[in-house]
């Protein structure tokens, strides 16, 4: 299994960013895929997942308005496209599938299977 996010980088409050995923080894189209993040200090946190086929999706109220989670199936790949950025929203993002198909938790320790990590840094 690997998951790879690409992405990240340096914006301005208010500005927008779209992270990817790329996933591979698995039977992608049958996971539920998240997205958290963690900041500096902090613990790691849900930010938005998607159902398998994509048909429904859960969000962070932090984030919710501003971000919003996609994924094709036919790339193997997950979405997160982030909009209003603020200086709040500094943090490393991994995008993370569960220990099974069809499986969905809020916990973080559910999770067997994350990416590296894109860095996100919103500041002037």
């Amino acid at each position: 299994v690997q998951l790879v996010e690409s992405g990240g980088g340096l914006v301005q409050p208010g500005g927008s960013l779209r992270l990817s995923c790329a996933a591979s080894g698995f039977t992608f189209s049958r996971y539920i895929m998240s997205w958290y993040r963690q900041a500096p200090g902090k613990e790691r946190e849900l930010v938005a997942a998607i159902t398998s086929a994509g048909g429904l999706t859960n969000y962070a109220d932090s984030v919710k308005g501003r971000f919003t989670i996609s994924r094709d199936n036919a790339k193997n790949t997950v979405y997160l496209q982030m909009n209003g950025l603020k200086p709040e929203d500094t943090a490393v993002y991994y995008c993370a599938a569960p220990r099974r198909p069809y499986y969905y938790s809020t916990s973080s320790a559910e999770y067997d299977y994350w990416g590296q990590g894109t860095q996100v840094t919103v500041s002037t």
